[in-house]
């Protein structure tokens, strides 16, 4: 008998954010890749882009994943960013 159910709520959105939570921390292990790493890279990409995006720093986030190669099917370390985007400065440099 499965608790969660006697009380209309259901562990499977859990389950599933737990599981991803393992997936970025055995990425993060296996790159050696530590959250100073991470901070580093998070402040250079926001010095470069800021010179020509405006972007909010408060929602910029940088993490480590696993991507598949879709030609050799090997599995490999992304570096993924979500740059919430405010305007694109001035283009005419």
């Amino acid at each position: 008998m499965d608790l969660f159910s006697l009380f209309g709520k259901s562990s499977k959105a859990s389950k599933n954010i737990a599981k991803e939570r393992l997936k970025l921390v055995l990425v993060h292990d296996r790159t050696n890749c530590s959250d100073s790493f991470l901070e580093n890279i998070k402040g250079d990409l926001i010095k470069t882009i800021s010179n020509y995006i405006e972007i909010d720093e408060d929602g910029f986030e940088v993490k480590m994943t696993k991507s598949r190669d879709s030609s050799e099917g090997t599995v490999l370390s992304a570096l993924v960013a979500n740059i919430p985007i405010k305007k694109v400065k001035d283009c005419k440099r």
